[in-house]
């Protein structure tokens, strides 16, 4: 940064500038930047904001906080790049001020101060020249009453020194200093706000009876016209987004079978991540899920009950996928002569080969950016992308935006457990969403350190808090019962605004194939598992309207639509969790367990200016859960039974007397 005052360490700000940071359509931004100037005369600094259309908003005022830092909110009102730059400016008037009042107040008389009193009669003559007619009278005014000698002193000041925000609003900025111009990508809602439900369309089909018996026969494979009919009931848990596995054609050559066994019989189907087939590849459905005029009608039905569907991006391949005998050159050689497949040791996936993008990278990113496309047409708008950790980043950088250039309301979600520096790099060039370590966050501490780790990347690192995938059951589920599911929902629900919850979940499904093991007995990923929710929801074996409540509750609530806003308050109690969220006039303060088998209490110590309060107010709390009503100040005690209620959701009303 050059220039005749410094700017500095301003925010938000990607890799030093080579990546845009990220916001959402009526997201409020914060911007930041440290500025100072030598000596003591005063400094201001202001935000100029603009559009993708080249729209302007030249002037947003910076408010000073502590040590020369500086603070400003922008909010976008459209999708695309925005740019944003930093301004900081000799305040003449604030110097002025500032002297006068302190001069004024040591005693020293008009001639004393008739240099400040000229000094200012101009600083108002000049302001008044390009202020409105209302504020230009009353500038000329002040200017003429500092040089009235008839008047005593303290009338000839007051005026001006009462005209700071009428100052504020038009400052008179003297030697004028830019910042760099920094870019926001900004997306639609959707990218920051969402909750996902995962399933399997091929597990929804039929379950025919043998002939002549009671018996429940064999699963049949599911179509999208069968799988259509659980829609309804997804909407009905208020759920966004409806994410698909691959829905391709998948690989009979080394196909797995039941548990991920190598031994698999004609019936078995396979892993819908072991793409391609005879029927095509990347390109083409699975002939059993049905045709694309089904897919279509499948896309068309979620999106008549208020989803949009997202479809899983999984680059990689199966043998006996075409582009193995079409492209052999897309692929790692071995010394032997074959083709390599995929290993994360000590874990083989003989079903798949990894593409090689060093080989050919022209075909390659030239095939995938036109696969990624072909779904678009066909109204996929999101997509999930499998492992993304294990392809170049650079290829990521380049697809992300080539699709954006054309399409830029698509998203795309990185399914990268993997190490920070990349899962954070992956969200620098361009993921919109990105998976995390929530799973594995369940000690109080932990959850609240990881939490504040996603407050701070929140303006280019998206978390989505999947509760559980295909191949994770964490442990707490295995043992925690049907309380810890309760939990670890409105966990994910309330503290990040965008979740998902794999099939199955509102079922408690939570037997492992081993212990010790995080993958589920009898995995969809390898066989139909088809669910009888009617039975369930009969029997009472269902969290689903738990879950509806807590979709309803993020619908309702703004501020529980929102990252940066999640802070943190002290119980004294490890096995308690409290925190809130607030979006203008809207609080929702959460109180839950983490222990599934014990009832505990505990006492809060709010930090009453996060809820937007003093520190001495009283209020009144509404549990959205329970309707219950409370009388609450800084300090209170609770209490929570996990088979009775394992969260309070609470929204902040009016303050109470």
């Amino acid at each position: 940064m050059t220039g005749r005052f410094a700017i500095e360490d301003i925010t938000p700000v990607v890799a030093a500038g080579s990546y845009p940071a990220r916001a959402v359509v009526g997201e409020l931004m914060p911007v930041s930047a440290t500025v100072f100037r030598e000596g003591h005369d005063a400094v201001g600094a202001n935000v100029v904001w603009t559009a993708p259309d080249g729209r302007r908003t030249p002037f947003t005022p910076m408010v000073k906080g502590e040590n020369d830092r500086w603070h400003a909110s922008v909010v976008p009102d459209a999708p695309g790049r925005w740019t944003f730059v930093v301004e900081a400016w000799g305040d003449p008037f604030e110097t002025w001020h500032h002297a006068v009042e302190v001069k004024v107040a040591a005693g020293q008389s008009a001639v004393e101060l008739a240099n400040d009193l000229e000094t200012g009669a101009r600083l108002f003559l000049k302001a008044g020249r390009f202020a409105p007619r209302q504020r230009r009278d009353e500038l000329f005014e002040a200017a003429a009453a500092l040089r009235d000698t008839t008047k005593p002193l303290a009338e000839r000041v007051e005026l001006g020194l009462s005209l700071g925000p009428a100052m504020a609003e038009r400052p008179v900025r003297d030697l004028v200093t830019r910042s760099p111009a920094f870019s926001v990508w900004v997306d639609r809602e959707r990218a920051l706000y969402g909750s996902w439900y995962e399933f399997f369309p091929r597990s929804e089909g039929a379950v025919v009876p043998d002939a002549g018996t009671d018996a429940v026969g064999p699963p049949v494979h599911g179509t999208f016209r069968t799988a259509a009919r659980r829609l309804p009931a997804i909407a009905d848990m208020a759920f966004d987004v409806v994410y698909l596995p691959p829905i391709h054609p998948i690989g009979r050559v080394n196909r797995k079978g039941k548990n991920n066994t190598l031994t698999p019989t004609p019936d078995d189907v396979g892993s819908p991540w072991a793409i391609g087939a005879s029927e095509g590849g990347h390109d083409a459905i699975h002939p059993q899920l049905g045709t694309f005029d089904d897919f279509d009608a499948f896309v068309a039905r979620t999106r008549e009950l208020g989803m949009e569907v997202a479809l899983d991006l999984a680059l990689q391949c199966a043998p006996d996928h075409p582009w193995v005998t079409e492209h052999p050159e897309w692929f790692t050689t071995l010394p032997d002569g074959t083709i390599a497949y995929a290993e994360n040791p000590p874990k083989k996936y003989q079903d798949i080969y990894p593409l090689n993008f060093d080989n050919d990278r022209n075909g390659i990113y030239a095939e995938m950016l036109r696969v990624v496309l072909l779904w678009v047409e066909h109204g996929v708008k999101i997509f999930r992308v499998d492992n993304p950790h294990t392809k170049p980043t650079d290829f990521w950088h380049w697809l992300i935006w080539e699709v954006k250039k054309v399409h830029p309301d698509v998203l795309f979600l990185a399914e990268a457990f993997t190490r920070p520096a990349m899962m954070h790099h992956l969200a620098e060039i361009g993921f919109t969403q990105s998976y995390t370590y929530f799973t594995w966050r369940t000690a109080k501490w932990e959850i609240e350190e990881y939490g504040r780790e996603l407050v701070e990347s929140g303006h280019y690192m998206r978390p989505n808090f999947f509760v559980n995938t295909p191949d994770i059951l964490h442990a707490s589920l295995q043992y925690g019962g049907p309380a810890m599911f309760a939990i670890r929902a409105v966990l994910a629900s309330m503290m990040s605004p965008t979740w998902g919850v794999y099939s199955g979940f509102e079922l408690y499904e939570h037997v492992a194939v081993r212990p010790g093991s995080e993958e589920y007995l009898d995995s969809e990923k390898y066989q139909l598992r088809p669910r009888d929710w009617k039975q369930a929801e009969a029997e009472g074996r269902t969290l689903a309207p738990f879950l509806g409540r807590l979709n309803e509750l993020r619908r309702a609530h703004p501020a529980l639509q929102r990252l940066r806003n999640l802070r943190f308050h002290h119980v004294d109690n490890d096995a308690i969790l409290c925190f809130s969220k607030q979006q203008g006039a809207d609080t929702v303060l959460v109180v839950c367990t983490l222990d599934p088998h014990n009832t505990h209490w505990g006492n809060t110590a709010l930090d009453m200016p996060a809820l937007g309060l003093d520190w001495h107010d009283r209020f009144r709390v509404v549990d959205e859960l329970t309707g219950a009503s409370f009388d609450w100040g800084q300090h209170n005690a609770v209490r929570l039974d996990p088979y009775q209620q394992v969260a309070h959701v609470f929204s902040i009303h009016s303050q109470t007397s």
